[in-house]
C-alpha cells in the first residue's frame, strides 16, 4: 500500500515571515540606510526549490529577491517568502532635522523595557537634554544619553518629544525633536473567574465548586507562561500556581463567601485581578457576578462588611409603618368620611420642575451681609472694652504728676504739645 501523498501547505497554515530592522531605530537622518531583514519558515517541500522573498514598498514591488536589503527611502515595507501571508509592516521614517527622537521599531508589550534615544544630527553631542511625555517633562540628562522605563505599562503610552543644544561650533539654542507615538501593548487581559459547570460545582464527582482564572495572552505573546493564583476576600487560598482552576472545598461553599482570582508573569513584573465572584449556595442556579462589581481588596477590607446573599430575606409580617407625604399637614393624609380623597393632586404625583426649583433653599446674601455687618461692630465694641479695662488700672495705680505727653491729632500727622 502506497503512503498518503503529502499537498504542499496553503499559505493559510503558514506564519508570517518576521521582519527586523537594523539598527532597530524607526526613524533615521538623510542620507542614512538601515538594513531590512526577512525571516520566514520554509517547509521541507520549498526547500528543494530557491526560496524567493518578495519585497513591497508601499503596494510597490521592489525588485530585490534576496533575505536582507538596504534600504534609505521613507515608507512601509512588508516582506513575504513563497508560499507564505505578508508580514507585518515597518514604518521608516526619515528626517532633515537637527535632533531627533528615535523609538524602537518593534512593539513593547507591558512589563518590557521602552529605550527612546535621542540624537543630534550625526551623533553630535546634545547638552541639556530633556525628554517628555505627553508635553511632561519626565528625565533630564546633562548630556546625549537614552530615557529607559524599565518595566513599561499601558500608562507609559502616548507622544514624546526631546530637546537640547548642540556645539555647531558654539553652544545653540534649545532645539525640539518632532513627537512620536509609543503605544505600550497590552500583554494579557484582565482575568475573569468563572464556574466550570453546574455538575461540578454541585459537588457530585468533585466534592466542591471549580473555579477558573479565564484570560488571553496576546497573539504575539502565545507562548509567555502565565501563573494564578486564587484568593478568598484578602486571604490567599492558593497561592501563584501553573493551574488555572482552584476547588472550593464543599463546606466553603455554603458561607458564600467571594472568590477572586490573580494572574502574572513568572518574574511578576505583570500582575492583574479579576472581579470578585459571589457562589451561590447550593441548589442554587450558578450566575457569575457582574464584572462591575466592586474590586476585591476594597471588599474585603470594608469594615462590617457581609457577603451577599441569594436566600430570600424573611417576610416581615407586621404593620407597615406610615411615612409621612410632602406637603400635607403634621397628622399626615385625612380624608372625608365618605372615604373618598379630596379634589386636588395626588400626593404621590412627582412635583413639577416649577415646585423643585420653589422648593429648593434659595442662600439670602442681604441677610447674611447683615449678620457679619452687626458681628463686625460687635467685635469692635469688645475691643474697645478690654483696652478701656486694661488702662483703668494703670491711672489708679500711678501718683498725679504734672507730666508731658505728646499726643497725635486724629486729624493731621503732626505731633502736638500737651501739658497737663
Amino acid at each position: 500500500m502506497l503512503p498518503p501523498l503529502t499537498l504542499p501547505p496553503t499559505p493559510a497554515t503558514l506564519e508570517k515571515p518576521i521582519l527586523s530592522l537594523h539598527p532597530p531605530w524607526t526613524t533615521i537622518f538623510k542620507g542614512e540606510r538601515v538594513t531590512l531583514k526577512c525571516d520566514g519558515y520554509h517547509p521541507l517541500l520549498l526547500e528543494l526549490r530557491p526560496i524567493s522573498t518578495l519585497w513591497y514598498l508601499g503596494h510597490l514591488l521592489l525588485p530585490s529577491h534576496k533575505k536582507s536589503i538596504e534600504v534609505q527611502t521613507p515608507g512601509v515595507y512588508r516582506c513575504q517568502t513563497r508560499g507564505a501571508p505578508v508580514s507585518d509592516p515597518i514604518h521608516l521614517s526619515v528626517s532633515n532635522d537637527w535632533l531627533i527622537l528615535q523609538v524602537p521599531y518593534a512593539p513593547v508589550f507591558e512589563g518590557e523595557p521602552l529605550v527612546l534615544r535621542c540624537r543630534g544630527w550625526y551623533d553630535k553631542v546634545v547638552y541639556k537634554l530633556h525628554y517628555y511625555h505627553d508635553g511632561q517633562a519626565v528625565r533630564y540628562f546633562h548630556s546625549s544619553a537614552n530615557y529607559t522605563v524599565l518595566q513599561a505599562r499601558a500608562s507609559d503610552s502616548g507622544r514624546y518629544q526631546c530637546s537640547g543644544t548642540m556645539r555647531i561650533p558654539v553652544e545653540s539654542a534649545p532645539m525640539f525633536s518632532a513627537k512620536v507615538a509609543v503605544t505600550v501593548q497590552e500583554l494579557f487581559r484582565a482575568p475573569v473567574l468563572r464556574v466550570t459547570g453546574p455538575r461540578e460545582a454541585r459537588g457530585a464527582a468533585l466534592g466542591g465548586v471549580v473555579l477558573r482564572c479565564d484570560t488571553r495572552l496576546h497573539p504575539q505573546k502565545r507562548e509567555t507562561p502565565l501563573q494564578f493564583a486564587f484568593y478568598k476576600y484578602s486571604r490567599a487560598v492558593r497561592r501563584f500556581d501553573w493551574g488555572a482552576e482552584y476547588t472550593v472545598p464543599e463546606p466553603e461553599v455554603d458561607e458564600l463567601e467571594s472568590y477572586w482570582c490573580e494572574v502574572a508573569t513568572a518574574t511578576r513584573s505583570v500582575r492583574k485581578r479579576s472581579p470578585w465572584l459571589q457562589l451561590p449556595g447550593p441548589g442554587s442556579p450558578l450566575v457569575p457576578a457582574s464584572t462591575t462589581a466592586p474590586a476585591p481588596r476594597a471588599a474585603a477590607l470594608a469594615p462590617g462588611n457581609k457577603p451577599l446573599s441569594f436566600r430570600k430575606p424573611p417576610v416581615s409580617r407586621s404593620v407597615p409603618s406610615v411615612t409621612s407625604v410632602p406637603n400635607t399637614t403634621s397628622t399626615g393624609l385625612q380624608f372625608p368620611a365618605g372615604g373618598v380623597p379630596t379634589a386636588g393632586p395626588p400626593a404621590c404625583a412627582p412635583p413639577t420642575p416649577l415646585e423643585q426649583s420653589a422648593r429648593a433653599p434659595k442662600p439670602d446674601v442681604d441677610l447674611l451681609l447683615r449678620e457679619m455687618q452687626l458681628l463686625k461692630g460687635l467685635l469692635s465694641r469688645v475691643v474697645l472694652e478690654l483696652k478701656e479695662s486694661q488702662a483703668l488700672p494703670e491711672l489708679r495705680g500711678t501718683p498725679e504728676t504734672p507730666t508731658s505727653h505728646f499726643a497725635m491729632s486724629p486729624g493731621t500727622p503732626e505731633t502736638t504739645f500737651v501739658e497737663s
